[in-house]
């Protein structure tokens, strides 16, 4: 028995030893020459850095394009939109003329508005918080000062003021919102 069990532990290791024999394999590196300086790049009649990682600004001008704004009582507001067809479609109504929507205090911790139109909607069971900008039944604007859990679309969120500075801005009656390009 003790014979078996040495041969059979020296077969195991040799079949271990076997398994991890030496098979490196020789690898191929190639030096490319870098440059020191970046060099332009033409791309439709704009010069852009290539070299190491391009880096494309967006001009205050093309960031406005693309975006929609938000003025509460006069006092633009910084939105960070959503993507979805919900804010394209609000773009697209803005783009003719500014929108004004007359806003209701509803429930201690929001500002309903009708928009007068339909837009699309995907309605979501969400949590809103202060600050937050949903559509609700597709054709009215809700700007949140507090909390609320329901189905709505979300539009986007007022990215610059705080809880109490949304409650200060939106809980003390009815205001009159712009949305415009």
């Amino acid at each position: 028995m003790k014979r078996r069990f040495i041969v059979l532990f020296s077969m195991l290791l040799l079949f271990s030893l076997a398994a991890c024999g030496n098979h490196e394999e020789e690898v191929k590196t190639y030096d490319f020459p870098v440059e020191k300086e970046a060099k332009p790049i033409e791309d439709a009649g704009e010069s852009i850095s290539a070299y190491p990682q391009a880096q494309l600004e967006i001009s205050e001008e093309e960031e406005t394009m693309n975006t929609i704004r938000l003025y509460i009582g006069g006092e633009e507001l910084s939105v960070e939109w959503e993507n979805n067809e919900s804010v394209d479609a609000l773009k697209e109504l803005v783009k003719e003329k500014p929108l004004e929507v007359q806003m209701s205090m509803y429930g201690g911790f929001e500002q309903v508005g009708d928009l007068g139109i339909s837009l699309p909607r995907n309605d979501a069971q969400t949590t809103t918080g202060a600050g937050d900008i949903v559509l609700y039944s597709g054709n009215q604007v809700v700007i949140f000062y507090g909390s609320n859990s329901w189905a709505y679309t979300r539009l986007g969120r007022v990215a610059d003021k705080s809880e109490e500075e949304m409650s200060e801005l939106l809980g003390n009656g009815d205001v009159m919102i712009t949305l415009s390009e």
